[in-house]
């Protein structure tokens, strides 16, 4: 979300609560996002998902006050975070057990991130190979530090960042092809390249086809919710009827609360599943692993979709796919 015109002072709140009619977490506390003190006590519960701060009336950014929060206890603890359950994501995401850069070079690189290729292995091979046959790309395997940021290991963070750039500038790196719009609108102010969605570069080099679905029910990823900026790169992918499910604010997997709120990640894609839809399309290798693991049916990465792969989420072998990125 572009935060230029957004209020970071919680304390401006007028309690009209529209953010907690929006939001499962400030729903189950009865609070809103100007509770901060309650806030100070629940900040890893939130998902992080940015709704409350795209209903506000006043526009209070409410995800990066709880982010700060976080952020915040981090830094009072010496930089180690005081709530657990966190252990195993921090072993594998602060220093990226699984990243790659055998392959990177110089001009265009593919970043598919962590998750995606995770879920979706063989479309990442296949979109990698597509790209080749335009232009000479290289691939990079690595982890572009969100989530180790969200966790309120900010110092950590920006560490990730600086170790991305610092390779892509030794190798003259011009430009990051990114699969994850999670990576997308992490880095794409951080690093010193150009940064693009994949479906700009398949749009500017001819790859991929429409979708002929004549009308097609979309899951937004969180990052993009507000912007909308990758939904505008695919359209020239998409049928002229799109149904965007913005009844439901997260896939679950957001702002790593699943470790304090379990039932409330559960639910966020149940509710998607008892609606019953034919089809569900996302953008998200993340949304789509979720919602696959979770009992929904054809879902569906558009990525995979209109490169021709068709291939659905490998719940069963995820981390597998993950770990086999380090020796591509």
């Amino acid at each position: 979300m572009d935060n230029k015109n957004m209020i970071l002072d919680a304390s401006k709140c007028i309690h009209c609560g529209k953010c907690t009619k929006s939001c499962i977490f400030l729903r189950k506390y009865d609070i809103d996002i100007g509770n901060t003190g309650r806030l100070e006590e629940l900040a890893y519960h939130c998902f992080l998902c940015g709704k409350c701060s795209r209903v506000c009336p006043i526009k209070i950014d409410g995800r990066e006050i709880i982010l700060d929060i976080r952020k915040k206890r981090v830094k009072k603890n010496r930089g180690k975070i005081d709530e657990k359950g966190y252990k195993l994501l921090i072993k594998e995401k602060e220093k990226y057990l699984f990243q790659n850069y055998r392959h990177i070079q110089k001009g265009s690189v593919l970043f598919p991130g962590c998750n995606f290729p995770s879920s979706y292995p063989k479309t990442t091979q296949l979109v990698y190979k597509m790209l080749n046959e335009k232009q000479e790309t290289g691939i990079v395997f690595d982890c572009c530090g969100k989530p180790i940021e969200e966790i309120g290991k900010s110092r950590e963070a920006e560490r990730i960042i600086q170790k991305i750039n610092f390779h892509f500038l030794e190798a003259e790196v011009t430009e990051a092809i990114m699969v994850c719009p999670n990576c997308y609108y992490f880095l794409r102010n951080k690093l010193e390249v150009k940064v693009v969605s994949i479906y700009e570069k398949l749009r500017e080099l001819g790859i991929g086809k429409k979708l002929e679905e004549e009308e097609i029910h979309i899951f937004q990823p969180c990052p993009d919710r507000a912007a909308g900026e990758w939904l505008q790169h695919m359209a020239a992918f998409l049928p002229k009827k799109v149904d965007l499910l913005e009844d439901v604010q997260c896939c679950g997997m957001g702002g790593c609360a699943g470790v304090r709120e379990p039932e409330l990640a559960k639910g966020l894609p149940q509710s998607i599943k008892e609606k019953k839809y034919k089809d569900i399309y996302t953008y998200c290798g993340t949304c789509g692993g979720n919602l696959t693991r979770t009992g929904g049916s054809n879902v569906h990465h558009i990525l995979a979709e209109i490169t021709g792969s068709k291939e659905e989420a490998d719940i069963k072998k995820s981390l597998l796919n993950r770990a086999k990125t380090k020796f591509k």
